[in-house]
Formats: C-alpha cells, structure tokens, sequence
C-alpha cells in the first residue's frame, strides 16, 4: 500500500478546515510539486516529465473513498490573457493542462468567443489600431503649420480599416494557439461547464482536473430600456460595417471616452451621454475637468447629467435617444458603453458551490482561491481591477501557488493604467482626493501647457501633468498625465511609484529635452498644498510653461 500523508494545497492560505487531501501517487520531482522538499525525496517516486495526481478524499468516518485519477492537473475555462498565462505557465512547470474556448468570433456570444479574449479580438488590440487610424485625421491638421500641403482632402476607406484590423486579430490569435501547442497544453474548443470540483464538461464530454482555472472574463451590458435593440456595445463597434455619420455613446467611463475619440477622428459627428457630473469616475478630479476640455475643443458634445430612458428608430432609419432631459434625433448609431458584467453565467458555478457577488462576479481570497478550493479565477470574471497586465500577474502568481511551493498574492500596488482617449491620459498611484484621505497633509504639483508641437500647429492642444507628494515622507505617492504619449511616459514612470522613489530623486534626475516627460522631474514649486488643519495654502493658478525649457 502506498504511503499516505495529510495535505492541503492551500496550507498557507489558512483553508486546513475547508479542505483536507490525500494523495498517494507519483509526482514529479519538480518545483510544480505542494510537496515540502524535506520530504519529496523520501516520499515521492521520481516521474520523467508529468504528474498524475492520486487522490484520497477523508470521509467523516476516517476511511479512505475510492481513489480518483485526474485527466489534468489544471483544466482552465477561457483562453483569454489571463488564462492563457496560467496555463501556459504550469505546463512549462511539468504540470498536464487543458483549456477550452468558445470559436473564433469579433462579438462575443454565449456561443463565440476566441482563443486571445476581449483583450486581443475585442478589446485593447483592435481598439488600439482603431485608435491609431483616427488621429491622422488630427496629425494632417496639425501638418498645415510645419509646411504640408494636400492637393486634396485626405479620404478615409473604412471597409479597408475594418478588413486589415480583422486580419491581424486572425492573426495573433494563431500566435496564441501556437504559444499553447509549444508548451504542450491541450486546447478543447467549446464551451465549458463545471460539472463538480473537479469536472468540467466541453460539449457533452467530461474531462477531471485537480484544480479548475475559471479565467472568462467579461461582456459589455445595454441596460434594460425600450428599443435597446437598436443599440451597439464596444464588440460590434469594433465591426461595423460602416462608419457612423452621427453617433450617440451613453457611457462616461474609458470605454466611452476612447469609442469617442475613435469615431470622432474619423470624422463621425459624436454626442457622449453620461449620468453623472464629470466623465471617468474614480479618476483624478482635475484628470477629469481637462480631458472634458480638450475633447470639447475637438468638437465632441457632452450631456452631462443625461440618463437614456429610450431608443426610437424613424422611418428614415435614424435613431433618436431620449433621456430625463430631452431628445437627441438624427443618430446612425446609439452605442452603449456602460461597464461590463462578469461572464459567469451557464458555467456550473452555483452547482458547484462557488459563491458568487451581486454582480455576478466570482468571490476569491487573496490567493485567487474560490469558495470550492479546488477551483480558482483570474481576471475581469473576479471584477477586482479589470485590465489585461493585471489579468496575467494573477495568472502568474497563481501558478507559483499551486505548481512552485511558492503561495503568491497578486500585488495591486502603484498599478499603472492609460485611456487611449484623443488626447491620452496616464495614471499611476492614488489621486488627489485618495492621496488627502491616505496621507492627509499633500504637496501638488501642477503643470498645464501647450506642447512644443502646438506652437507650430496652432491647434488649442494642451498637457496636464500632476505630481502628489506626500509632505511628511517626500515620497511620490500619485502621478498622472493628459497629454499626448502619456501611457508610455507612465510606464516608465510607474517603476519609480513602485519602487517609492520621493520627491527629491524625481528633482535630482536629469530630464530628456525637449520632451513633456520632462516635467515630471522639473516640477520645483507646488501648485497648493494641503494640510489636515486646513483645506490648501500656497495656492496659485495653473503652471503654464513655454516649451522652450525655461
């Protein structure tokens, strides 16, 4: 008989009450063992390549059940970025890995999805190409002011837009496949549902797994209105056959800002609808007044405060919007931007056990663990911070929980984020109003300019750029830019928010000239400061610099 010990794959995560397991068989002498190392040697016969897991479930009465052999290691549910990282991961840590995804499609359905995930076919990647085509439109304008002249108008070809985005979302999504088949994961297409703990079902055929993967990520949600039948969402925006002539986008979120930015590049007429005061909740209240201005200026109208109650469609084939304040005729397109729910239904979840939030999003610990401790999720389906490099440090560090004897929490500090808005915004840290609430006594810097670019152009184009210190420690705690390159002036700069890097080593860093990046490390006086004993002091207007480096 073979030698039994007592385990739980979760030892650190302080669930020995939830889960209690026996296993008896082969492993591989590897870092993808639970095993301690003190005794893999004693207890383990070494394996050549894979595990095949042996497991004993303790029954109330002490005798051992009926020992169960396990297809796969991990079988993960969603080839999208996070699940294709953990999987991918542990198959190059010895451990056997399947994952299954819904068919090739640019709308998602309960029926299509595609290897890649909203990121690579509907998301980031075709929204970023999209937003690359739109600004040339900008670029041509400014072109005037450096000398260019046009025999005639530049002329957009949409289908041609369209058939080449399409193209290259075939083709990374054939990379994608790739990188599984390289690291030997087997890639089931179709839908899976969880059958128990440690099944899951693809298409009437059933395949075990010691640890299930849940990594599905999300979908756009319409709100339940009359005539939500006439209205797009961020998928089919991506695909539409034609381009808008005018466009109504209900949303104030970064989804909304960048669709509006998109379209209004290409010339559409765009009206952007939001319930609230501000556009971007969440984000840095002056962030918020500036992108608002300087879209504005490009001829985007916003309706603040404007909540859609109704479509209608007219014999014509336009569309008109109602909202409490009125009604807006004459749209093409009505397109809803207004979040992303969890995918979590027609899964198997509730069946299974795991819990789930109001908002249909999957409850883990810190770990990623689910209320079933055999089954785990990563990325937006657990609706904690819903961007793509999150997704795959979460897919990461849960490979190191289960296959590396390493038990890992994602770290959510300093993460960086960019909206590829017209002009671009980045962000890194807190803002100002979490930096009060955290710290309480700030210093702000402050710097709203026109680009050495501008002065040429003769466009109204402006920066903003915002340093928050916090006063007692130095310590840079929050950063954030609106302006044109912001997301790769932050990338770098989110290392040194990171690392806690304080104010007086921005100052003692040479700055790149001529460049917008620079600011962050010239910025000497504060624009105000704020004190617990008071609202602000030192408090000044805007710092508006000449492009020359004065």
């Amino acid at each position: 008989m073979a030698t039994s010990f007592s385990f739980s794959p979760s030892l650190s995560l302080n669930t020995l009450s939830r889960n209690t397991l026996f296993f008896t068989k082969t492993i591989p002498f590897s870092r993808s063992s639970f095993l301690p190392r003190s005794l893999s040697k004693s207890l383990i016969s070494i394996s050549t390549r894979r595990c095949t897991f042996t497991v004993r479930a303790q029954s109330q009465n002490g005798a051992d059940a009926v020992a169960t052999h396990y297809d796969f290691d991990l079988f993960t549910i969603g080839a999208g970025s996070g699940g294709v990282r953990a999987a991918r991961f542990a198959a190059n840590n010895g451990a056997s890995v399947a994952i299954c995804e819904l068919p090739f499609s640019t709308v998602s359905s309960e029926t299509t999805g595609g290897v890649g995930g909203t990121c690579v076919i509907r998301g980031c990647v075709p929204k970023k190409l999209l937003v690359y085509a739109s600004k040339f439109a900008h670029e041509f304008e400014e072109s005037n002011g450096f000398g260019w002249r046009y025999g005639s108008e530049p002329k957009h070809d949409w289908s041609s837009l369209i058939a080449n985005k399409n193209a290259e979302l075939q083709r990374l999504t054939g990379i994608y496949k790739n990188i599984l088949n390289n690291a030997g994961v087997k890639l089931i297409e179709g839908h899976g549902k969880i059958i128990d703990s440690h099944t899951v079902d693809v298409n009437g055929k059933q395949y075990s797994a010691k640890h299930i993967l849940v990594a599905v990520g999300g979908r756009p949600f319409i709100p339940d209105i009359p005539g939500k039948e006439y209205a797009i969402d961020s998928d089919i925006a991506l695909d539409l056959p034609s381009k808008p002539g005018k466009i109504a986008i209900v949303g104030g979120g970064y989804i909304a800002l960048e669709f509006a930015g998109i379209f209004n590049g290409l010339q559409s007429e765009v009206h952007v609808f939001i319930r609230q005061k501000k556009v971007l909740r969440g984000f840095d209240e002056e962030i918020r007044d500036f992108i608002t201005e300087q879209m504005s200026l490009r001829g985007i109208e916003f309706h603040n405060e404007e909540s859609p109650q109704a479509i209608t469609k007219s014999a014509d084939g336009t569309f008109s919007l109602k909202t409490n304040k009125g009604t807006v005729d004459g749209f093409s397109h009505i397109m809803f931007a207004t979040g992303r729910r969890p995918n979590t239904k027609n899964l198997g979840l509730e069946t299974a056990g795991v819990k789930l939030a109001k908002d249909g999003a999957i409850e883990v610990d810190e770990y990623s663990q689910t209320s079933v401790p055999s089954i785990w999720a990563v990325g937006d389906v657990t609706n904690r911070i819903n961007l793509t490099p999150v997704a795959l440090m979460e897919g990461g560090a849960l490979v190191k929980t289960l296959f590396q004897d390493n038990p890992t929490k994602p770290d959510y500090r300093a993460v960086p984020s960019a909206v590829f808005s017209q002009p671009p915004i980045g962000q890194v840290g807190l803002t100002e109003e979490q930096a009060v609430q955290q710290y309480g006594d700030i210093d702000i810097f402050t710097a709203n300019f026109r680009p050495l670019k501008a002065t040429l152009s003769g466009l109204p184009d402006r920066a903003f750029m915002k340093l928050l210190v916090s006063a007692k420690t130095n310590q840079v705690v929050g950063l954030h830019m609106c302006g044109e390159d912001a997301p790769e002036i932050i990338q770098g700069f989110a290392i040194a928010i990171k690392a806690g890097l304080t104010k007086a080593e921005f100052d003692a860093t040479v700055g790149v000239h001529p460049s917008a990046a620079e600011e962050f490390v010239t910025m000497r006086t504060p624009t105000r400061k704020i004190r617990k004993s008071q609202s602000s002091e030192g408090k000044s207007g805007s710092d508006v610099k000449a492009a020359a480096g004065v």
